[in-house]
């Protein structure tokens, strides 16, 4: 099957995808105050519509950068090469500033299912640092020279799905007793912070020094 990356590349890509889902962020927050706030229904369409923002960010990134490599082989091992110093700073910004983990349980009004499914498809439809973040994660994890890359680009973004929907599934029906611990432990947050910029850190470093022994 032309569309599957090596086994390398598959675990490697699976350990940064678990560990950028574990990382609090917009789409988290929004799906865990709804569950504590209306049940976990409503968690669960919050998880389905920022899912549907990632695929359609998926589908667009592949398409994209197929075309780029269509057009200039160059311009995509220049655009490959920056990505891993966008990585690098994700990963220096996450030990500065930290996760921005807050979770919301005031809620004046119920919303319904569909309300809450649009909420989580335009918290990352329209959020530029998850388009820069595909834009820039997704092509490490392919060659230039595959024929077959924006296949692969599309497989990825699938598994990235799909090895986020059980972890995040988990999370949703311990909605409760995460965020009151998160909320109440700064050492979990700063692991978590740790752990992102330790994966995505460390995966840039060997992405530029294999570039620059090449």
């Amino acid at each position: 099957m032309v569309f599957l990356p090596e086994i390398s590349v598959l675990i490697t890509f699976s350990i940064a995808a678990i560990a950028l889902t574990l990382t609090p962020g917009p789409d988290m927050t929004l799906f865990l105050s709804k569950t504590i706030a209306q049940g976990r229904k409503a968690g669960f369409a919050a998880f389905l519509g920022a899912t549907s923002g990632l695929l359609v960010h998926t589908l667009a990134v592949a398409l994209g950068l197929s075309a780029l490599l269509a057009a200039s082989e160059t311009a995509f091992i220049t655009l490959k090469i920056v990505g891993s110093l966008y990585l690098l700073w994700l990963a220096f910004d996450a030990l500065r500033n930290g996760s921005s983990f807050s979770v919301d349980t005031a809620e004046r009004k119920k919303e319904s299912v569909t309300t809450v499914y649009l909420k989580g498809l335009w918290i990352n439809l329209l959020n530029p640092k998850i388009i820069v973040f595909f834009v820039t994660f997704l092509p490490q994890f392919v060659s230039a020279a595959d024929p077959y890359a924006a296949y692969k680009l599309m497989f990825l973004g699938a598994l990235f799905v799909v090895v986020a929907t059980p972890i995040c599934g988990a999370l949703i029906l311990s909605a409760d007793h995460i965020a009151d611990f998160l909320k109440r432990s700064p050492k979990a947050t700063r692991f978590v912070d740790w752990l992102f910029a330790t994966v995505l850190g460390g995966f840039a470093i060997k992405l530029l020094l294999t570039r620059s022994n090449s």
